[in-house]
Parts: C-alpha cells; structure tokens; sequence
C-alpha cells in the first residue's frame, strides 16, 4: 500500500506540474476515499487544496472524513464559505461531530455558521455525552419505521428517506420513539406478501446500548453479535441514534493504541508518531520513567538491606539479573493475558479466585522447570566447565528455590493487579509491563535474600 501510494504521488506531482486536471480527476474519482486521503496526506500542503476541488462533492465529503485533523483544518481555512456549506452539509452526523470536537473554536464557528440548524441541533446532542459513552459516538441518521406500516410503505420510506442515512440494511421500528424491534432490508425484500405490516415481520428481540454505555463495551457488542449496527436508548428507552461498525472499528483500533502505550509506560497521545515531535515523545514518556525510576530506588533498599550478606557470599550477585528478569517477565506474561481477557469481556472481578488458582498451578510447572534447567546449568557450566568453585550445591538451591517463588509471586502479582485496577476503575493497561516489572524486581530480591538467609546463613 506504502508503494502504491508513492506512485500515485508522484503521478499526481507530474500531472499538476504539467496542468493536466482533467486526468488528475479522472485518476481520482477510481480511488477509494481512504486511499485518497493517504495520498493527500504525503503531498505538500499547497497542492492539496487545488486536488481536493477536483473531487465530485460526495467523494470529497467521504475523503474529508478520512483525513488526519491537521490537513481538515488546512482545508477548512482555505474553503469559502459555499465550499465548506458543500462539505458539510454531505457529512453525516457523527462524523461532523467528530470534526467540531477535534478543531480549535474558530474553526468550530466556521463550521457551524455553515451548518443547517438541524445539523447544529444533533451535532450539539452529540457532543453533550461524555466522552468515551456510546452518545459521544453516534448517529442520529437512522431509518425509523411505524410498526402498521405495510412492506410497500415501508420500502417506499426507506427509497425516500434512506439517501442521508449512513445505513439503512437495518430498520428500526419505533412509536413515538420507543424502541419495538427492528427489520432488515432483506426481510422486506424477501417477504412475498407486500401487504403485511412491519409488526408482523418485525424482530421483538432486539439489543440495545445505552447513551452512557462505555464506548469499548459497545465495540465489543457489535464483535460479539455480528451487527452493522446497533441502536442507542436514552433513560426512558427512547431511540436516539445508532452506532454502526465503523465507528466501532475506530474505537477498537484507538482503545488497542492506548493499551499499548500504557502498557509500555508511555502517556497516550492522539497524535500519530511522524506527526508527534520530539517534545510531545517527551512529554508522553517522562512522567512514567520518573515515577518507574523512583520506585525502583526500593530495589536499591533492599541491595542495601542484604549487604553483609552478599560480601560473604559474592557470588550470589552474579544470579541477581537472572532471577529479577524471570520474575519480571513471568509477571509480564500473566498481566498481558490478563488486560487481553478483560479487554474482551471473557473475564471479571469475581472470577479472580479461579484466576489466582490457574495461575498457582502454571507458576508451579513454570517453577518447576525453570529451577531445574537452572540448576543444570549452575552444576555443569557454572561449576565444572567454568570451574567456579563458589558455586556449591547449597548456592544452587539458593538460586533455584528463589527462581521457583520468585516464579510463582509474580504472576499471581501480574494476574491480579489489572484486576483491581479495573474493579477500582483504572485502565488495568497501566499496570502491565513496566509497573508490574518494578514491583516483581523488589519482591524477587526480597525472596532471594531471605532464601539465602535462611540456607546459607
């Protein structure tokens, strides 16, 4: 896709250079809206206006929607009045309020002295939702049918009305905007009699979200029953919009971004990586490497707790890295599944106990294999290729009891924080890898010198 969009660019500087517009259009109106917008994205800033008026309005509308908001806001400030009026009003609900919400107040007020006052009114119904609820994502363009209307009528509808609507495959069917079940197109199509009435065909069983519905949960519901779409309620069940798979995909792709950068110990950013400088990178990551740093100064305690210990026994120093690095990816792995299971709804709080059980007994063949390869190697590189006498069998145990605790400590660590973040209302992300790694570091220490203590001394 990268190549393919190289040529296409540079096919496009050549034939703006040579003032071919005709064929510039004709190559553009091929294209999908996305690949469009990709194409835009690459080129210099001046140029893109000139190829955007090229675009028949719909398409224009579509690959508006596709774009990156900092090439939105370099259109929209280079558009007359009549041409962002032509932009506008092809854009459907959710995408303008998404287009408001992202620009700074001039544009915003651009933007809506070009809007219908219809548009003002549902893209301020929009916006009133909190941020991250199923109202903030929206649509109020839906197909609504009466329920005595015959299949005739209700085709006849759908042909009249369903041109400004972002789907009309799935109808839904509401008196006085309470929400009675919904129909298919395909229903309508395939049923012989046309005199029959929507209620008469109609699914009483239909599956709806809440206005206030995190938005990951709604993302989830459309994944789990394979929907286009899915209807939103307000508090006295009245329908007031629709959430379709699109919008869905967009919260899935922007939920997994954040999962990673928390999980990396970075602060999420909705800037993209080639459009982030180097001091939004910094900003994003130093808040976590300070406090990871800090906390990791409780490892250096107990180093110093243990330190007439470690000059009697040198050589336990050398097992150090070994064991705070099993640890920590043991603990890595279990909190990854763990924020992986919850993200997909497969697990909850009170499946904890079953969890922490699981985890005990793959800690305890994890341990168990884990010590006895080590214990190999101590006995026969350590100790006979390598020659290094202070590696006993007394030192070994130490190591390999240490290894089989320290194993076992860390993922019952790793499997249950994300829980308790969760249950408390955190982003369980936040406390995989690095967070989790630093505490096992501390316990893992903790465990080997104790250990060691109570062998070796």
């Amino acid at each position: 896709m990268a190549e393919h969009n190289a040529t296409l660019e540079t096919t496009l500087k050549l034939l703006l250079d040579e003032k071919k517009y005709s064929t510039i259009k004709d190559v553009l109106i091929t294209m999908n809206p996305a690949n469009i917008a990709g194409v835009f994205q690459e080129l210099e800033p001046e140029k893109t206006p000139l190829l955007f008026r090229l675009l028949p309005k719909e398409l224009a509308a579509e690959t508006f929607v596709e774009m990156e908001t900092d090439l939105q806001e370099l259109l929209i400030k280079g558009f007359s009045d009549s041409e962002l009026r032509e932009v506008v009003e092809e854009l459907y609900v959710d995408d303008a309020a998404d287009l408001v919400e992202e620009m700074p107040a001039n544009v915003v007020k651009r933007i809506l002295a070009q809007a219908d006052p219809q548009m003002r009114k549902e893209i301020n119904e929009i916006l009133r939702y909190p941020e991250n609820s199923a109202g903030s994502i929206m649509t109020t363009e839906y197909v609504s049918l009466r329920p005595q209307m015959t299949i005739d009528e209700a085709i006849k509808r759908i042909r009249r009305t369903g041109i400004d609507k972002e789907t009309i495959y799935t109808c839904y069917v509401t008196e006085g905007r309470k929400l009675l079940g919904f129909v298919t197109v395909k229903d309508l199509l395939m049923t012989n009699d046309d005199d029959k009435t929507i209620e008469e065909i109609m699914d009483k069983n239909v599956i709806s979200v809440s206005t206030l519905e995190d938005q990951e949960s709604v993302a989830q519901m459309l994944s789990k029953y394979n929907f286009l779409a899915l209807p939103v309620v307000d508090t006295d069940e009245r329908m007031v919009g629709i959430i379709t798979f699109d919008d869905a995909m967009d919260v899935m792709e922007d939920e997994a971004t954040e999962d990673i950068e928390l999980m990396a110990g970075m602060i999420p950013s909705e800037k993209t990586y080639l459009k982030s400088n180097v001091f939004d990178l910094f900003k994003q990551r130093i808040p976590w490497l300070l406090l990871l740093m800090i906390s990791a100064t409780f490892t250096g305690m107990i180093l110093n707790g243990f330190e007439d210990a470690l000059k009697v026994q040198v050589v336990l120093t050398s097992f150090i890295p070994m064991l705070m690095d099993t640890g920590g990816n043991s603990g890595s792995q279990s909190s990854v599944t763990i924020i992986r299971s919850l993200s997909l709804g497969e697990i909850e709080f009170f499946d904890l106990p079953k969890i922490i059980w699981k985890e005990i007994r793959t800690a305890a063949l994890c341990g168990i294999a884990l010590s006895a390869a080590c214990f190999a190697k101590l006995m026969l590189i350590d100790r006979l290729l390598l020659k290094n006498s202070k590696v006993t069998i007394a030192v070994a145990l130490v190591v390999c009891c240490a290894m089989a605790l320290t194993v076992l400590v860390a993922k019952i660590i790793g499997c249950s924080l994300p829980m308790v973040a969760k249950k408390l209302g955190f982003d369980p992300a936040v406390m995989a890898s690095p967070f989790i790694t630093t505490i096992v570091d501390a316990v893992s220490l903790l465990v080997y010198f104790l250990i060691a203590t109570a062998i070796l001394f």
